[in-house]
């Protein structure tokens, strides 16, 4: 066996197909790379007719001869399949078993016609080996195969155009010349003969076949000649398949790749002994040939490491140029398909093609998936950023929407150009619109939340500009208390208004959107002043209270009241309480609007004047605050009802009630001290009857020693006890405290008399300065004083003014 040769049993006597075997030929000869650009060759002849000498010489196989010494038997069995060597194209070529054998017998003529029509539809030339003195004869070994081989021509439907070259062997000294129109005439002879379908029952022979004859001198007794004649005939299978060679017009080859199958499917049909219709066997070759391909780049794609990384990283994060780098490696996967399955048939190879790029494309189409889901989140995530940016610079919320809206659209649309691959035609208009939506969404968002701070702000301006004075406003209630809170909250909502309206320019919103937020502004200014009156109008009675206080316990020019028993308490009262019914009646209902009502003349006759009331409305006997309602005031303006203000007046009176006690009792304690003066006729008297001791007084100065001193003992007893508070809640309850606090208090004062007496009189050193006053008298004068302040701190308020009276 040569080197460069490569041989394989294809089908072997029993006619059984060696698919293993053909595998392994075509991956040690590397048919499959050769494409279109081989060609096939095949031998028949009689048995022992030198064929496989023939072959080994021509192209350089190894096919087993027969042993002459041995007899003439049959060699090859079955058929045969080698590799010629140092022939271009790439050139097989098969061995047949010889017809006519006596080994087969009767089975002869089947195995004949099946190899026969085997090698018509595989090969692209074939020889045919005959004697030289069969040429004209009737009964030569030549005609029944040429008979077999017309025959079986016939079964093919649109059979492929083959080239027959007749090798003459052993020719004699007869020329070439002489022999060949004698075998040409026979070929036709033959071939007139043989039935034909009636599609070709005028067809001439050369449509199917190109005839060429040669002829080589005898091997055993020429072997030079023979050598020089085989390789002559080399040459011509040199480039056979260019045109002009052996096999340049052949048609309907099967690709190099497909050959193996092919050949399987062929020796199966011819032996199931069914016609064989070539141009759909090369299409189903075609289309088994073609989807293995496919099947093989579809695995070839699925372990491709770029591919996997790509498929990996795009699960978590977007790949830069993903639709570059996917379209490349696709193209590598289609494109060697097409290298390989560009010989097969043209519509097989086009749509299992188009199958295989479905096949990848639905293999790549969620990695895409997931780049679209990157590039619309990173979309997302750079809009609101920008959009939070145009905000902050003071840029209209709409115009700030509208613009970042169309630039992260337009990002979205190149950045989902660049992911898209070529071999597709996806659509990314879903992502696109959800992208929109989601920029949508969040604008709505942000809109809301701007509009609702907006909203807070003035609505919190308006509680900083309304509530507290408001509330002032009520706490100095007056006839102008509601018209001074009108013009403010029409001055404040108007302010608010303004500036609100100004700031939802920027968010270019509809009239009635707009108009409805601002009149929700006014809405909340307004219930400001409402929620402010509510509450105002819960603490009516301590407003009340402290109304009256403030004009009962101080005058005209708000000092305090010192109650000398000259002021009208009647008068004080009434006008006190004028002024508490005054802001009960302000704070009985809301009056932001432009509306009388009779609530104040209502209150006043009913509290304040009842019997002018009563004189006034004879005819009526209900009481005009027995109703749950105020005549013209709406319920929703009602703050307090004729009967809760009834209820808080009668609560009202009986908590002032004390208050006007204490300055009645106040008033009659300042009489009762300044009262101490006896009356005037009383000191006349004492005048003129008591002239006497009088003089007597003065002409003895000692008894006006003795009366100074009891006297500075008596004002100083009168502090200590003091006299005038004791008395204050009656005699009664003044004796008896007086004779209680009366000799601990006289023997506190001796006590400290007869202390001050021991000191002055341990004193050593001489006084140059005047003598001090008498120790009793500044004893006496401090003790005062300490009472006076003892005693103001016990006062209560409503005698704090007759204390004053007195130390004055």
């Amino acid at each position: 066996k040569s080197d460069n040769c490569c041989s394989t049993h294809l089908i072997d006597g029993d006619g059984e197909f060696n698919a293993g075997g053909i595998d392994n030929f075509m991956k040690e000869v590397k048919l499959a790379e050769c494409g279109l650009s081989y060609a096939v060759a095949a031998i028949m002849g009689p048995q022992s007719s030198g064929k496989s000498t023939l072959l080994n010489h021509l192209f350089g196989t190894n096919f087993r001869e027969m042993d002459a010494f041995r007899g003439r038997s049959q060699t090859t069995k079955g058929i045969w399949l080698a590799h010629c060597v140092g022939i271009e194209p790439c050139t097989l070529v098969m061995d047949l078993e010889g017809t006519d054998g006596r080994e087969r017998g009767e089975d002869d003529t089947a195995f004949e016609k099946q190899s026969a029509l085997f090698a018509l539809a595989v090969s692209d030339i074939v020889l045919i080996n005959m004697w030289c003195h069969d040429i004209g004869r009737e009964q030569a070994a030549n005609k029944p195969l040429l008979k077999t081989v017309f025959q079986v021509m016939m079964r093919l439907f649109s059979p492929r155009k083959t080239t027959l070259i007749f090798v003459i062997r052993d020719k004699t000294r007869t020329p070439l010349e002489n022999l060949e129109p004698v075998l040409r005439e026979d070929i036709q002879k033959i071939w007139d003969a043989v039935p034909k379908p009636e599609a070709h029952r005028e067809t001439p022979l050369s449509e199917f076949f190109n005839v060429e004859v040669v002829a080589l001198s005898s091997f055993e007794e020429k072997e030079e000649q023979f050598r020089e004649q085989v390789a002559s005939l080399r040459q011509r299978f040199f480039h056979s398949i260019a045109p002009g060679g052996l096999a340049g017009d052949r048609r309907g080859v099967v690709p190099a790749s497909g050959f193996s199958f092919s050949a399987q499917q062929i020796w199966k049909v011819i032996k199931e002994n069914k016609d064989l219709d070539l141009p759909a066997h090369k299409v189903m070759v075609a289309t088994v040939r073609c989807e293995e391909i496919a099947n093989e780049k579809f695995s070839s794609f699925i372990e491709n490491e770029e591919w996997h990384e790509l498929e990996q990283t795009v699960q978590y994060q977007s790949v830069p140029g993903f639709g570059r780098k996917l379209t490349s490696i696709l193209n590598v996967c289609l494109s060697e398909y097409d290298a390989e399955a560009t010989y097969f048939d043209e519509g097989v190879r086009t749509s299992k093609r188009k199958q295989l790029e479905d096949k990848l494309l639905q293999l790549v189409q969620p990695a895409y998936q997931f780049m679209l889901g990157h590039i619309r989140s990173g979309t997302l995530d750079k809009f609101k950023e920008a959009f939070d940016t145009a905000l902050k610079e003071g840029k209209g919320f709409a115009s700030a929407a509208r613009d970042c809206t169309e630039y992260s659209i337009l990002q979205f649309d190149e950045a989902s150009a660049g992911a898209d691959i070529d071999q597709a035609n996806w659509d990314s208009s879903k992502v696109r619109e959800k992208l929109r939506r989601d920029i949508d969404a969040h604008i709505t968002a942000v809109r809301g939340a701007n509009l609702s701070e907006l909203t807070s702000l003035y609505e919190t301006k308006l509680n900083e500009a309304l509530a507290d004075p408001v509330e002032a406003l009520f706490d100095g209630a007056s006839n102008d208390t509601w018209p001074a809170i009108k013009k403010l909250l029409r001055r404040e909502t108007e302010t608010a208004v303004t500036g609100f309206s100004n700031e939802l320019l920027g968010f270019e919103m509809d009239e009635a959107t707009k108009n409805k937020m601002l009149s929700n502004l006014e809405n909340h200014a307004r219930g400001i002043v409402e929620a402010k009156a509510k509450e105002e109008a819960g603490r009516v009675l301590i407003r009340m209270k402290d109304r009256f206080s403030t004009l009962f316990s101080h005058d005209a020019e708000s000092m305090p009241r010192i109650w000398t028993g000259k002021e009208d308490i009647r008068a004080i009262t009434k006008t006190a309480r004028s002024a508490s019914v005054k802001l009960l009646s302000i704070m009985a209902a809301i009056r932001l609007d432009d509306e009388a009502d009779n609530i104040e003349s209502t209150l006043s006759l009913a509290l304040v004047d009842p019997k002018a009331s009563a004189s006034s409305n004879k005819s009526i006997s209900a009481d005009p605050l027995a109703s749950s309602t105020w005549d013209k005031v709406p319920s929703s303006k009602t703050l307090l009802t004729p009967v809760q203000c009834k209820s808080l007046w009668r609560q009202f009176k009986t908590e002032t009630e004390y208050t006007v006690g204490q300055a009645i009792a106040a008033q009659e304690a300042s009489r009762r001290n300044n009262n101490w003066l006896p009356p005037p006729w009383a000191i006349l008297a004492l005048l003129i009857l008591g002239f006497n001791e009088f003089m007597t007084l003065l002409r003895n100065p000692l008894y006006l020693g003795v009366i100074f001193i009891a006297f500075l003992l008596f004002k100083a007893l009168w502090v200590q006890l003091d006299v005038a508070d004791a008395f204050r809640n009656g005699a009664l309850p003044g004796i008896l405290a007086l004779s209680t606090k009366l000799v601990p208090t006289v023997m506190n004062i001796l006590k400290k008399l007869a202390d001050e007496g021991q000191t002055s009189g341990g004193s050593a050193a001489p006084q140059n300065n005047p003598p001090p006053p008498p120790k009793t008298l500044q004893s006496g004068l401090s003790s005062s004083a300490s009472s006076e302040v003892i005693s103001s701190e016990n006062k209560n308020e409503y005698s704090s003014p007759s204390t004053h009276q007195k130390l004055q």
